[in-house]
């Protein structure tokens, strides 16, 4: 028995044929990834190693997040075929060293990765043109976040939120008792405070006060735009040119520029009010911004030197309190066009508005990297922050992601309002009932994976008693939900996300049995006419056979094959017999022992399935039924 087993195994060996590789690319494109691996490692070892092979063994284990597996066999494909390979394996083999902490051999292959694509010529996004950017800057896709209006907001102009610990400062022309700034036809603008209290598990903010100065109240001047240092004791703030007395000066031409100021806390009250030395009478300075150390002040200007109506500038502020030279931020900041409102984020990203770039309209938002990266490019932050309105002055916190701005969008109570937002990962629930098809009875321990467009799987459980499953899955996307359970075939079911938060997706799938009584039951074993040799559709659904004897240790099975009625009844009988030996021998490839098949037994064409017998004409779909292998169970079923 030894001699004929090792025989079987040496015959197979050396002349079995069976397309192993096309079997595997069928459980790759059904997203069953571990036995597609299986497969295609048989192939490299039996001396298939071409980039196909390779690459989809990278994939298989790179969608199931073990970087380990994907990154040896990426590696092993870029080794090979590194001057005709997709630049998208040599980006995954990247991903795969940077997730396996070897940075060194990322930085490395992302020089080459970067060179391919230049040459490749598909990143697009570089020759978009001015309309597809508008597009997608006011529809931003993957971006999620609650904007709201303040309840503290007044029918008259508020803006410019800056949060110190637990209170809120702002600039609002709300003080009826101010004179009317005949500019906008509303009062002057003064500094008021809000305390942030939580109510019910929500953030409010108290009745605003004013913020009081020393000195001389007066009612026709502005106040605006503070900044405070980190110890909360000193406040850099806008006003307009005054005298001592807090008079507003004018120009020749009778206008009054506005200036910037330095007050300090004293007694809770602002005091020791002093101008800052590069203030000038004949152009406006103000938007005050500190750098995270303090030792740095960026405000707005419309002075001469600049590159267009108003830039940002910045100056150093010694240990001593004074102020080194201003400079010019520069063109990766300023434009022909107005710039203002700059602000730093605890990450140190530069944040500022401006009408000179690329915009959904008047102001808009920008976020640029030019305090880490002199060539830093600003970036549009697009909708919903910005709009074709006034869009400025925002107060983000980059921990969180949430904050504040301002606009003068519609909707709102006044001239200019203050926003909240909150960014959030924006989840939808996919969730169903895994069934029996046959009984549909529930299955319990069944597993459910949440596949993306790419084919990783990005979730996994497994069904509750009740054969409830339930996976979170990102919105706006596209999946696929496969469920598989020992004993059954897959069942597979596309969903598609929206962009509401929590959404609920019922996707209930159905698995059929592979058992049924004492057999085991796949999509019959077709053969080609006069065939007996295993195609890579038979050989896919031959793998359901090789899962259920794996899963059944002990099961013993025969093979009954069968044959069309074209063709003597004799010869048949005798290609019938070829095929239940051809596919016997694809189960013992497999691994599975021979003793458990006991028999392998043709019955040529007499056990037809359909009325196609001699002399009956019938359509090749209908002769194809009848080449089929069935598979009995004789015992071993109950065991595991």
């Amino acid at each position: 028995m030894k001699t004929k087993v090792l025989l079987i195994i040496i015959a197979l060996c050396s002349t079995f044929t069976f397309a192993q590789e096309k079997v595997a690319d069928k459980f790759f494109e059904k997203y069953a990834y571990l036995k597609a691996a299986e497969l295609y490692e048989e192939a490299v070892k039996k001396g298939e190693n071409s980039e196909h092979v390779l690459t989809r063994l990278g994939d298989c284990y790179y969608n199931n997040s073990n970087s380990e597996q994907a990154a040896k066999w990426y590696k092993m494909a870029l080794d090979k075929y590194e001057n005709k390979i997709s630049p998208e394996y040599i980006y995954k083999y990247i991903q795969t060293q940077r997730s396996l902490g070897n940075y060194e051999e990322a930085e490395k292959w992302l020089a080459k990765f970067k060179d391919i694509q230049n040459d490749d010529r598909r990143a697009d996004e570089l020759a978009s043109s001015n309309l597809s950017l508008y597009e997608k800057l006011s529809t931003p896709k993957g971006l999620f976040v609650d904007v709201k209006g303040l309840d503290i907001n007044s029918t008259y102009a508020d803006f410019g939120p800056v949060v110190m610990d637990s209170v809120m400062f702002f600039s609002t022309s709300r003080n009826t008792e101010n004179e009317i700034y005949k500019w906008n036809g509303e009062p002057f603008l003064d500094i008021y405070v809000a305390d942030r209290v939580m109510e019910d598990g929500k953030a409010k903010f108290s009745e605003p006060q004013l913020v009081n100065f020393s000195g001389v109240k007066r009612k026709n001047i502005h106040n605006a735009n503070p900044v405070f240092t980190k110890d909360g004791k000193t406040m850099y703030f806008t006003r307009d040119n005054v005298d001592k007395r807090n008079r507003p000066r004018y120009d020749k031409e009778g206008t009054t520029h506005l200036k910037m100021y330095r007050a300090t806390l004293v007694d809770s009250l602002w005091s020791n009010v002093e101008e800052l030395p590069f203030n000038d009478d004949v152009y406006s300075t103000g938007h005050p911004a500190l750098s995270l150390d303090n030792k740095m002040l960026y405000f707005v200007s419309d002075r001469e030197g600049g590159f267009g109506q108003t830039d940002i500038y910045q100056v150093a502020i010694n240990d001593d309190g004074s102020f080194g030279t201003v400079e010019n931020m520069g063109e990766k900041v300023n434009t022909e066009g107005r710039e203002v409102f700059p602000f730093i984020a605890k990450d140190n990203t530069f944040y500022f508005s401006s009408d000179g770039f690329l915009n959904l309209g008047l102001l808009d938002i920008f976020k640029s990297d030019i305090l880490n990266n002199s060539n830093a490019e600003a970036v549009n932050l697009g909708a919903p922050y910005n709009s074709g309105y006034d869009d400025f002055a925002i107060y983000l916190d980059s921990d969180s992601g949430d904050g504040f701005f301002s606009s003068n969008r519609p909707g709102g109570k006044g001239s200019d309002d203050i926003y909240g937002f909150v960014s959030y990962d924006c989840q939808q629930i996919v969730q169903g009932i895994v069934r029996d098809s046959k009984i549909l009875s529930i299955l319990q321990g069944a597993t459910v994976q949440l596949i993306d467009e790419s084919g990783k799987i990005v979730a996994e459980t497994t069904t509750d008693e009740n054969g409830v499953y339930k996976l979170e899955a990102d919105c706006d996307k596209k999946y696929t939900v496969l469920a598989s359970k020992a004993d059954y075939k897959d069942d597979i079911k596309e969903v598609e996300t929206s962009n509401e938060h929590m959404k609920e997706h019922q996707v209930d799938l159905n698995l059929i049995p592979l058992i049924n009584l004492n057999e085991i039951v796949i999509n019959p074993i077709f053969f080609n006419f006069d065939k007996w040799d295993i195609r890579a559709d038979a050989a896919y659904e031959l793998e359901n056979i090789v899962s259920v004897m794996r899963e059944h240790p002990n099961m013993v099975i025969k093979i009954e094959s069968h044959t069309d009625s074209r063709g003597s009844d004799k010869y048949n009988m005798k290609l019938s017999d070829r095929r239940a030996k051809s596919t016997r021998d694809y189960i013992l490839s497999r691994n599975i022992a021979p003793e458990r098949i006991e028999s392998a037994i043709g019955y040529g064409e007499s056990q037809l399935v359909n009325e196609c017998s001699n002399g009956v004409k019938c359509s090749e779909e209908r002769h194809q039924e009848n080449r089929r292998s069935k598979f009995i169970i004789l015992s071993g079923k109950e065991e595991k």
